[in-house]
């Protein structure tokens, strides 16, 4: 097991970081909100899951080892693999995820492409014991330095990681620019867990 990759980011994709270690680059597949966390050219920490496959061997990196734990339990339930576990992660926190999955809340769940209410009621029914017992947190995501180009370019660049037209993603930003303004008047950088959020309810959530 691959528990951690740390090094220098030598590029950024709409779904995944390039990470320098030892020489080699190794392409780390991550959720939207785990890559507006990190530059090109600065150091950066992922924790880890390889997903082997029969043709493949693919690295998922996450912010911390609960992303990584929950992305792992996410895909016990039948028909989520390990995209769709990470985009749920790019649209959710972990704490959202247990509380949605706790409460029944089905339509939070399908706010996340690919997964309808049929989906969404398979996941509660098999995950709620199993992600009962994490700790509940609060997780916040917020772009370093805040600035206002910055959380358009990673709202913009997640929607598109998600799977929807560049149309889309230019009028969902647009739709959300007014509470990043209203963010940024109340003194806080523009969180872009939270506009990538209200950016997919925009869209209409799931395509199903």
């Amino acid at each position: 097991m691959i528990a951690f990759v740390a090094g220098r980011v030598a590029s950024i994709a709409p779904d995944s970081v390039v990470v320098e270690v030892g020489g080699f680059g190794l392409q780390v597949y991550c959720a939207p909100t785990a890559i507006s966390r990190v530059r090109v050219g600065e150091s950066a920490r992922f924790a880890t899951s390889l997903v082997v496959r029969e043709d493949s061997l693919t690295l998922y990196g996450f912010a911390d080892d609960d992303e990584r734990m929950v992305f792992e339990l996410l895909q016990t339930a039948t028909g989520v693999g390990p995209r769709l576990a990470q985009a749920m992660l790019g649209v959710h926190p972990p704490s959202a995820l247990r509380r949605a999955v706790a409460t029944d809340d089905f339509a939070t769940l399908s706010l996340v492409p690919g997964i309808g209410r049929k989906t969404a009621q398979r996941i509660v029914l098999e995950l709620k014991d199993k992600l009962a017992g994490a700790t509940l947190t609060e997780d916040v995501v917020v772009l370093p330095g805040g600035s206002s180009a910055s959380w358009r370019e990673s709202v913009h660049g997640a929607l598109l990681g998600l799977g929807y037209s560049v149309r889309e993603a230019d009028d969902a930003v647009q739709a959300v620019a007014g509470d990043a303004d209203a963010m940024v008047v109340a003194g806080d950088a523009p969180d872009v867990g939270v506009l990538l959020r209200q950016a997919l309810r925009s869209l209409g959530g799931a395509r199903v």
